[in-house]
């Protein structure tokens, strides 16, 4: 069987700057990868390619065994794939109520699992929350609600790009707590973030990036107790 995501060959550009350089991603159903790199290597350029968000200029993204290289992103969201964004994303100027149930919808299989009483089960914080518009809430629970907001379109793949990025150290435990949850529920996770050793825990494997090109891909266990690839790619 193909992959639920298979990204082969994938050539993107800013301006002239060659952003990623022939990158190669694979995510089975149900698989938890992380995507690592020290900043400016291309992660999120890879994922806005791989939702449409921005246009590739080369290579093949494949998502439930099709090619979607031409499809609008609106297409590829209604695929089965969530989308937690570096810095949130959330509607300002919408209630948290709002915010949720806007995205509200059964998954491509019709699953349901993911109602807005779950959501709100699994994020009590909103529960309080829910006429406070999303400027009003703290970062912590904003974060929450972006998360909780792709869990209501029931996908299959849920890409969170930096979900703890600011956020403080209770929060920050919270959130990798509901993203162990997600995974153990079989939901498949593309998973950014700038703390490595966290992102190692709550993955089956590891992809990582250094100018645009894979450098290293494998086990995240493996991947965890070898310090010395550890500070080649990711030490500061």
């Amino acid at each position: 069987m193909s992959a639920f995501v298979e990204i082969a060959d994938l050539h993107a550009y800013y301006g002239e700057s060659h952003v990623l350089q022939g990158v190669n991603l694979r995510i089975e159903a149900g698989e938890a990868v992380g995507l690592l790199g020290r900043n400016g290597m291309g992660k999120t350029t890879l994922i806005r390619a791989m939702l449409r968000l921005m246009r590739a200029t080369t290579g093949r993204i494949a998502i439930r065994g099709h090619d979607r290289a031409g499809e609008r992103p609106d297409r590829v969201a209604r695929l089965g794939i969530g989308y937690v964004p570096e810095g949130r994303g959330i509607f300002p100027n919408l209630s948290v109520r709002e915010n949720l149930l806007m995205a509200a919808r059964p998954g491509v299989r019709g699953q349901t699992d993911w109602t807005f009483e779950r959501v709100l089960e699994t994020f009590p914080r909103l529960t309080e929350r829910l006429n406070n518009g999303g400027n009003q809430l703290s970062g912590g629970e904003q974060q929450m609600l972006s998360i909780g907001r792709a869990l209501m379109t029931n996908p299959d793949l849920i890409v969170l790009d930096e979900a703890t990025e600011g956020l403080a150290p209770l929060i920050v435990q919270e959130i990798w707590r509901i993203i162990a949850g997600i995974r153990a529920s079989g939901i498949a996770s593309l998973v950014v973030d700038r703390n490595y050793r966290a992102v190692l825990a709550h993955t089956d494997r590891c992809v990582v990036l250094e100018r645009g090109r894979v450098v290293l891909e494998g086990g995240s266990q493996a991947f965890a107790q070898d310090e010395r690839a550890l500070q080649t790619y990711l030490g500061v």
